[in-house]
């Protein structure tokens, strides 16, 4: 089982970023899918969450508006649209994968860092 995230890098603020977590060893289509993000000296913290294929998605209020959370089926890859980032919303992002009873897997993370 391998959850392994791309795209991150730096960007100005305003600018535009999409992260994807590429699955392998399960199907992403019955787990909950997430994004967390991690900031110097402060606690990993959940983003965006897919409930399902075609469910449910939820996000933290520091980006509701901003970021936008999908998935591939055809894939098996699961995208973290960010837009108007702020310096703010510099951290390590990883991917999470949920399911109950059958286990939870993160990803190594991936950099994102808002600048001038």
């Amino acid at each position: 089982v391998q959850l392994v995230e791309s795209g991150g890098g730096s960007v100005h603020p305003g600018g535009t970023m999409r992260l994807s977590c590429a699955a392998s060893g399960f199907t992403i289509e019955v787990y909950e899918m997430s994004w967390f993000r991690q900031a110097p000296g402060a606690e990993r913290e959940m983003v965006a969450r897919s409930i399902n294929f075609g469910g449910r998605n939820e996000y933290a209020d520091s980006v509701k508006g901003r970021f936008t959370i999908s998935r591939d089926r055809t894939k098996n890859t699961v995208y973290l649209q960010m837009d108007s980032l702020k310096p703010e919303d510099t951290g390590v992002y990883y991917c999470f994968a949920r399911k109950s009873g059958v286990g939870n897997y993160w990803g190594q993370g991936t950099q994102v860092t808002v600048s001038l």
